[in-house]
């Protein structure tokens, strides 16, 4: 597909060739700032747990959990808010806040995610109060309409004793109100292990703080985006909603099996894939949009050396971005020129660094060469439809040939696309019949394996994750799934880590059974 061939109307919202693109973003947090006198000290300690014997979350899976994580109010958008100057850590090092609260005193708690008996978080660390102050007024940099609060150091947390995972620092103001800063302490070493590489990159493309993403801008219309968004600000809403709707699911149901686990993010695996070196399966989860050449051939390399992949959401390594340094730190900007790509600088000097989509021109690399399925559109809603019944991934399930699970294919899919690039063998799992924006199509559950061992897997939709806590208290949106609905996405994704957690699949369970040109002949 061709960038001429996509077109931006009056509503701000990208086109896909007769699909259209969404905006999820609701109105953004935050606004009218005022200046305020230098930072906080360092938050002193008021509890720190190091009774661990190691930084790996086993040692995690039998401790208590701290059933009182969740956000009760988050009070008016200037309440509290805040940023980390590193979206991870290694744990032991040191992560500096940057908080605008309009509150006395706020204390930070540090509650890592995982099963812990259905409480799905522990305490691991908390502050003393601190002192609060209302931050200086955000800078908006006219070239790439990009928003940095650029605020002065809060306080800095040490992460010391903390075990690997996935973090949500709360902010808790004196009067009552919250909001979340996530965090990810990093696994160094992935050998032997099932490795979580988490989305930050597409959580900031869909942060509105301060008016602006790679979406919309302050008129909410697409031409006024921001061409560059930058970590240097708090994210929207409760301060983790990506993160909250499609990854902590699986977080938890991961840490509840049992699995030899390990911790990264995308833009880890960019700079660095050692984490990815030896891991038995490297999982994206449900919304991981934007990445890196880099971290798309790391993760590429480690397929094709024996780690089996699984793709959880849909839409996932369509965007290709740069990350670069300002601020705080190295690589605090992710640039997504997108349809303006001719305007990127990079156009007439390094062609294959051009952030657009993988699919566009120039350097055109569809992304279902590692997927295996290619994003296609949104909105739909549409029952995920069974294929191959007696695969292994639907083992356990009871799922007959036909069978239907409603609402979870959504919002965005994926399909097996007839000329589009794939690995061979590949098998369809699921094919499910929708209509998005008037036109009948399908979104497909594929699998595939190489010469090497690694078997793929990628769901086609990006309701899955958000499946596995349908309908339960404080599952989230649900979008009318049903409990028969979570018990079937949980066994399979059962299935499919437990698999997967065993080295190369396609050494230990059965092969694809190529079936895309007879499933679409059925079609046509």
């Amino acid at each position: 597909m061709g960038p001429d061939q996509r077109d931006t109307p009056r509503d701000g919202k990208e086109h896909l060739p007769g699909l259209r693109r969404r905006v999820f973003l609701e109105v953004c947090a935050g606004g009218g700032l005022a200046a305020t006198a230098a930072c906080a000290p360092s938050a002193p300690a008021r509890h720190t747990d190091r009774a661990a014997a190691s930084h790996r979350p086993e040692a995690e899976r039998n401790r208590p959990g701290t059933p009182d994580w969740r956000i009760r109010s988050r009070g008016p958008d200037t309440a509290v808010m805040g940023y980390a100057d590193r979206v991870s850590v290694t744990p032991g090092e040191e992560i500096g806040l940057h908080v605008s609260t309009t509150a006395p005193s706020f204390r930070v708690s540090a509650f890592r995610v995982g099963w812990y008996g259905g409480a799905e978080a522990r305490l691991v660390w908390s502050s003393e109060r601190i002192p609060g102050r209302v931050q200086p007024e955000p800078r908006f940099l006219s070239d790439t309409r990009t928003v940095r609060a650029q605020w002065p150091r809060t306080t800095a947390l040490d992460t010391t004793g903390w075990p690997e995972g996935a973090y949500l620092l709360r902010l808790d103001t004196q009067d009552g109100h919250q909001r979340y800063i996530p965090l990810i302490v990093r696994s160094t070493q992935g050998a032997g292990r099932t490795v979580l590489m988490h989305a930050p990159a597409t959580w900031q493309a869909y942060n509105r703080w301060g008016g602006s993403s790679l979406y919309e801008g302050p008129s909410g219309a697409y031409d006024d985006r921001s061409l560059a968004v930058s970590f240097d600000r708090p994210y929207d809403e409760d301060g983790a909603e990506k993160f909250m709707v499609y990854e902590r699911a699986a977080v938890v149901r991961a840490e509840r099996l049992g699995l030899p686990l390990a911790y990264t993010t995308g833009m880890d695996v960019h700079r660095d894939p050692k984490v990815l070196h030896g891991a038995s399966a490297v999982i994206c989860l449900g919304h991981d949009e934007y990445w890196t050449p880099e971290q798309r051939q790391h993760v590429t390399e480690a397929r094709d050396a024996g780690t089996n992949v699984a793709f959880l959401g849909a839409n996932t390594c369509f965007r290709r971005i740069r990350l670069e340094q300002e601020g705080t730190g190295s690589d605090r900007t992710v640039v997504c020129y997108k349809s303006s790509f001719r305007s990127d600088p990079f156009r007439t000097t390094d062609p294959a660094l051009v952030t657009t989509d993988f699919r566009q021109s120039p350097a055109a690399d569809p992304e279902s060469s590692l997927t295996g399925v290619l994003y296609e559109g949104y909105p739909t809603d549409a029952p995920y439809v069974v294929h191959a019944a007696d695969h292994w991934l639907y083992e356990g399930t009871g799922v007959r040939p036909g069978e239907g699970f409603d609402h979870l294919v959504g919002v965005e899919y994926d399909r097996v696309t007839p000329g589009a690039p794939v690995p061979a063998p590949l098998e369809i799992t699921a094919h499910s019949p929708l209509v998005c924006n008037g036109r009948r199509s399908h979104a497909d559950s594929a699998y595939y394996t190489l010469r090497g061992g690694a078997g793929v897997f990628a769901t086609g939709t990006m309701r899955w994750v958000e499946g596995l806590m349908a309908g339960t208290p404080g599952g989230g949106r649900d979008h009318g799934m049903d409990a028969r609905t979570r018990a079937f996405v949980t066994r399979t994704t059962d299935n499919l880590l437990r698999a997967f957690a065993e080295g190369p699949a396609a050494r230990h369970r059965p092969a694809p059974r190529p079936n895309a040109p007879e499933v679409y002949r059925a079609d046509a």
